[in-house]
């Protein structure tokens, strides 16, 4: 660590090569002062650039060429590798060459722009999600409404129904009711009937036993006779069927939704 520091301290800027280099550029690779390190922040190709203490990390020193001994400054396209000027001249002969700086440049550019159109995507992605959260929102109330809409339509007609089967039952049970008390009405009268009848037998019982009384037997006999007892008729029943309905049913009736 006491190396370390002893390095960092012994670094100078790079640009004014007077004040010692606190701040080390990540992009540029180079230490720079606290003055010049505005001055880089200030200029337009250089405004974005990321600066960390140089005590904090001591860049390694620039890669050698094992072979050459020299800086690795080219990158050969050919076989994908780091060389130095030498190479090109030697095994490397005839293959296509890169600066490392211009691959880093447009690599950080490529990165960059990739990084820039893909947080585009991300917040239009996001934009359009709200937008549907929304949008959502406001169909599930829709249909919401529209089931208890359906719902109350159908207890509005399910009401009407009852009510129209209650009036029928009342009106057709009525008729039979009427029927049923004119035919108890005849037979109330007929049994009136039996009973005065009935008393006038029990008075000619009492009367004297002459030719005058056979008359009055056989008259009354004539009334007995003509005393008509209406045989009965199957009496009327109501009952009630019950209609099978399960809850799927009734859903069926409401209506479907779907969810896409």
């Amino acid at each position: 660590m006491e190396s370390t520091m002893a390095q960092a301290a012994s670094k100078t800027c790079e640009v004014c090569v007077s004040a010692p280099g606190s701040h080390y550029c990540i992009d540029c690779e180079e230490y720079y002062c606290g003055n010049c390190k505005l001055l880089h922040h200030r200029q337009r190709l250089s405004r974005n650039h990321q600066f960390q203490k140089a005590s904090d990390l001591i860049p390694e020193g620039k890669s050698k060429c094992n072979e050459h001994k020299e800086e690795l400054t080219l990158i050969c396209n050919t076989c994908n590798a780091q060389i130095c000027t030498r190479c090109v001249t030697g095994k490397h002969n005839g293959h296509t060459f890169s600066q490392i700086v211009d691959v880093i440049v447009q690599l950080r550019g490529d990165n960059e722009t990739k990084l820039r159109a893909k947080t585009n995507e991300a917040n239009q992605n996001i934009k359009k999600i709200e937008e549907s959260l929304i949008s959502f929102d406001n169909s599930v109330e829709s249909v919401i409404k529209a089931i208890n809409d359906e719902g109350n339509m159908i207890k509005r007609m399910v009401d009407k129904s009852v009510a129209q089967m209650i009036a029928l039952v009342k009106e057709q049970s009525k008729k039979e009711k009427d029927k049923l008390m004119n035919m108890l009405s005849d037979a109330k009268s007929v049994l009136v009937d039996g009973h005065t009848l009935d008393r006038k037998r029990k008075e000619l019982d009492k009367t004297r036993q002459d030719g005058s009384l056979v008359q009055k037997i056989n008259n009354l006999k004539e009334e007995i006779d003509k005393l008509n007892i209406n045989s009965l008729p199957e009496f009327p029943k109501i009952s009630f069927s019950r209609k099978s309905v399960a809850e799927d049913d009734i859903r069926q009736l409401i209506g479907t939704y779907t969810i896409r």
